[in-house]
């Protein structure tokens, strides 16, 4: 035996607790991958969250599962790595940096590009490792040592060498085309940052007279500024009413220009009126039509949303308020027909937050096809990669079959400069859409490849746009790990194992890696994908900032501790991918379910530190495996350790199949309940009493088993579980729970059927419990019990555990018999399974006094109940009041109708009806 050793303090402090166990993990680098490790390869590549970025309730949820994840295969042996890092976020830090050159009284332009990215850099460096700071809050076992950012320079180096070998390759080309254009960050944005919103808007119907005077055409639209860009009117060729209109020319209102009438089987003849107006610079159908019946193309709109010298009388205005003066023209000119109140979906940017504006322009362009082909193949041959759950297999399947090509340059100064330089000299001193140019991986390069086709004397001017940044994001899975060099981490850690995401960016991220993975190093970037659902907010809503409802998980920590926000959100799930609701009053900023949570750490807490009061000094290594000497062991000890190891087993394979969730809840049930309390309550005598032998046994039992829920559950909760396991193995001051090896079930010790007839046993007791209580027996109070079965198997059971039940239900004298002669008066009675409890009342219970009591709360429900029924009788009531406040009036009076069933049921026992 020891000295005794350091007991818990009586109340568990999480901030403390918490910040000293993230301190040391990342101080003696406890998560730092090696390749050289011999367990089999296991990596999870963080998403990498915008650089802007602050911690927001998707993030502690999306964290708190990988983190479960990476922390119980690092247990099991595998060679883990959790890389982390963060995206830069091209327009979202763009749009800071202007706003502060704003406050200054400056534009970009003005200070030059290079201030412009030294002051971006600076941001970087002073404001940027905000979310990273706010992520090591949640606990998570990142290997800090390998944090990357998408412009350091090994990623900056992949982005060059993909960029280059794609073009080499004939996939990358710069060309004119309609693109998504963001008047607000004045850029291309690709399809999938387009935010498809429903609006409530109008449909405009104007007369387009024939300009042979025979009359007109009705058009219907919901963007009447683009008339002043129509060059035809379209309709379709199989349409009776227009077919003889067909070639015929309008002049188009305000303009005065002749356009034609065009057929084309796009047009849908049951849309307004059958004629739609063809604007092929601003929309992308139109722009085919544009393109099939060689129309002009005529912009009318600059890159800030104001119209331009095109649109005649109205150049200059912005596009909002030429639509309202468009409009107001018309109908002067007596060509306004009507207007529909209309509901329709406007593609907004998803990061200008402002109606996108289709243009043409001249952009540089990722060919698709043959990406998105290779990774078909994969999904089709391979199941390559699986996604769980599996439904978004076919999501991600018809994503890449319709995918067109991909617009990658973006109007922008932060990000990737796209590595192109053309000989401006050759027109003019400026970048035009003719402009020859090479594609060169440094200035020195592209200035030899320029001379050699133009001269010495050629002027030379690199791009001015960057790249997309779902570009460098597309390559994170490799680009991390030292492609395009053949690194260490690289064939160790790749393809790396699980990707774990949003369903909202299957299309904006996943299908990228998957692409850029397939096409640059043949393989999968990751084995499986498993998409979450949503942390919505106590209402069932989705959390959004223009919502305003969403929940801060720093204030959550702050009052509850990471861990217990931690287990909250993981325990909510039910099934993967589904969406999972928290509970939270925005009043007291307080949370019932992570209180819940909190409330299990405690009792943990709690128990851990009667259990190592109790050990007298020793430790779980001291004190040995119980199961090694099973014949040692007692009824009741025999049923921990079986339920301990159904529980290993139960939460090893829901982890497997990533059913975290149900594995959070396993443990729960087992750690709360079985452990603590029924184990700890039955084994209390033993640790009192005089027999040594049973003493030790049960406190082997107790710290096995301890030890073992400690790390089971260290993925869920890490601070707490580290702090007691700590304790409790007077561990090294460098050792860490969180590389412990996780338990495994021990089949010789997992006995189904002696659980199942323990249950029978605890079920006994909580019966006698609940009628003790029915009937106000003091706690302290000795009493009699029956316990009536006709089965054998029952009696048995019972039995072998008289001495548990006489103990923990407070019963002096226990009867276990297969049928009574008869019945005792004045007794209570209840059922477990098929056993009838009876506990006989004479000489512990005052009869009448009880029957009296019963009576008297008999009497308040009969009167409530009276009270709600008129109320609900009462037609204007049910009429008049609201619907929520009529329901909450049914079901109080069904609760009160069940009360009152309950005291008369009591009644008639006690008296012996």
């Amino acid at each position: 035996m020891t000295s005794t050793i350091p007991n818990l303090p009586s109340q568990y402090e999480p901030k403390t607790t918490e910040a000293k166990w993230q301190a040391f993990w990342e101080e003696n680098q406890v998560f730092k991958a090696d390749p050289n490790h011999p367990g089999e390869p296991y990596c999870i590549m963080i998403p990498p969250p915008n650089v802007t970025g602050s911690l927001h309730m998707g993030h502690a949820f999306e964290s708190a599962l990988i983190d479960v994840l990476v922390r119980y295969h690092r247990m099991k042996g595998r060679n883990t790595l959790w890389l982390p890092g963060t995206d830069h976020a091209s327009i979202a830090v763009q749009t800071i940096l202007e706003r502060q050159l704003r406050e200054d009284g400056k534009t970009r332009d003005q200070v030059g590009r290079e201030k412009f990215l030294e002051r971006a850099w600076q941001w970087k460096e002073e404001s940027g490792n905000t979310i990273t700071n706010q992520l090591r809050r949640l606990g998570v076992s990142v290997d800090w040592t390998r944090e990357r950012f998408t412009m350091d320079e090994g990623l900056s180096k992949a982005v060059l060498e993909a960029f280059i070998a794609l073009h080499e390759e004939g996939l990358i080309y710069r060309g004119k085309y309609m693109v998504n254009w963001c008047p607000a960050s004045q850029s291309a944005v690709s399809d999938l940052e387009v935010e498809q919103r429903e609006v409530n808007g109008h449909l405009w119907h104007f007369r387009y007279p024939l300009s042979d005077g025979s009359g007109f055409v009705e058009v219907a639209t919901t963007r009447p500024e683009t008339m002043l860009g129509d060059t035809a009117v379209a309709v379709n060729p199989n349409d009776d009413r227009y077919k003889g209109l067909i070639g015929k020319m309008l002049t188009l209102p305000i303009m005065n220009r002749e356009i034609p009438i065009v057929g084309d089987e796009f047009v849908d003849p049951s849309f307004g009126t059958g004629c739609v107006k063809v604007t092929p610079a601003h929309d992308p159908n139109d722009f085919e039509m544009g393109m099939r019946h060689n129309l002009p193309f005529i912009t009318i709109m600059n890159k800030d949303g104001s119209l331009n010298e095109n649109a005649g009388p109205f150049a200059g205005h912005d596009r909002q308020d030429a639509r309202k003066a468009v409009v107001q023209q018309l109908e002067a000119e007596g060509l306004l027909v009507k207007v529909e109140e209309y509901k329709h979906t406007v593609p907004y940017s998803d990061r200008g937050k402002v109606p996108v504006e289709p243009l043409i322009s001249t952009q540089w362009f990722v060919k698709i096809d043959s990406l998105s082909s290779r990774a078909l193949t994969f999904l089709d041959e391979q199941n390559s990669p699986r996604f769980v759950p599996d439904r978004w297999t076919k999501v991600y399947r018809d994503w890449l079959e319709k995918l067109k090509d991909w617009c990658i340059s973006r109007q922008l100064w932060w990000g990737h400069q796209i590595p192109a330089w053309y000989a401006i000299s050759e027109t003019g001193g400026m970048i035009a859409d003719d402009t020859p140019f090479v594609v060169a991986k440094s200035a020195e390069e592209a200035t030899a490849k320029l001379k050699e086709q133009f001269g010495e004397a050629v002027q030379i001017q690199q791009d001015p746009d960057v790249l997309d940044t779902w570009f460098s994001s597309g390559l994170w899975p490799f680009s991390t790990l030292g492609w395009p060099d053949q690194t260490e981490d690289l064939s160790t850690y790749y393809p790396t194992t699980t990707l774990v995401t949003g369903f909202d960016i299957i299309f904006f991220w996943v299908a990228r890696m998957t692409m850029m993975a397939g096409h640059f190093t043949e393989k999968m970037p990751f084995k499986d994908v498993y998409i979450h659902g949503l942390v919505r907010d106590e209402n069932n809503k989705k959390m959004s900032k223009s919502s305003g409802n969403g929940i801060d998980p720093l204030l959550l920590i702050e009052k509850y501790g990471t861990d217990s926000l931690r287990y909250t959100l993981i325990r909510e799930v039910v099934g993967a991918g589904q969406d999972i609701r928290l509970e939270y009053n925005r009043t007291t900023d307080e949370s019932a379910s992570v209180e819940a949570s909190r409330n299990f750490t405690n009792k943990l807490w709690n128990a851990a530190r009667f259990v190592m009061m109790n050990l007298e000094g020793q430790t779980p290594q001291q004190l040995g495996n119980p199961g090694e000497n099973a014949s040692n062991l007692e009824l009741c000890d025999r049923w921990i350790l079986s339920r301990y190891y159904h529980t290993v087993q139960q939460t090893c394979e829901a982890v497997d199949t990533y059913g975290l969730g149900d594995a959070a809840k396993t443990l729960y049930e087992f750690i709360w309940g079985d452990f603590c309390d029924w184990y700890i309550e039955l084994v209390k005598s033993r640790l009192q009493g005089e027999n040594a032998a049973s003493r030790r046994v049960a406190q082997q039992t107790l710290a096995f088993v301890l030890e073992g829920i400690l790390k089971l559950l260290h993925p869920f909760v890490p601070h707490i579980t580290e702090e007691i396991w700590h304790t409790l193995t007077q561990a090294e001051s460098t050792a860490s729970l969180a590389v412990q090896s996780y338990p495994e079930a021990d089949a010789n010790l997992m006995d189904s059927d002696l659980e199942s007839d323990f249950q029978l046993i605890i079920g006994s007791i909580r019966t006698i419990r609940n009628l003790r209580a029915e009937v106000d027996i003091k706690p302290g109070a000795k009493i009699k019990a029956i316990l009536q079965s006709d089965s054998d198997k029952e009696r048995d059971i019972l039995h072998r555990g008289e001495s548990y039940i006489q103990g923990l239900a407070k019963v002096e004298d226990l009867t276990i018999t297969p049928a009574l002669a008869e019945e005792p008066e004045q007794t209570i009675a209840g059922v477990v399974g098929t056993v009838q409890v009876l506990v006989p009342l004479a000489g512990v219970v005052d009869i009448e006094q009880l029957c009296a009591k019963l009576e008297k709360s008999l009497g308040k429900i009969e009167g409530e109940v009276k009270s709600i029924s008129g109320r609900l009788s009462n037609a204007k009531f049910v009429d008049k009041a609201p619907p929520e406040v009529v329901q909450g009036a049914r079901d109080s009076l069904a609760e009160a109708e069940k009360q009152g069933e309950i005291l008369r049921d009591r009644l008639r026992q006690l008296r012996g009806e």
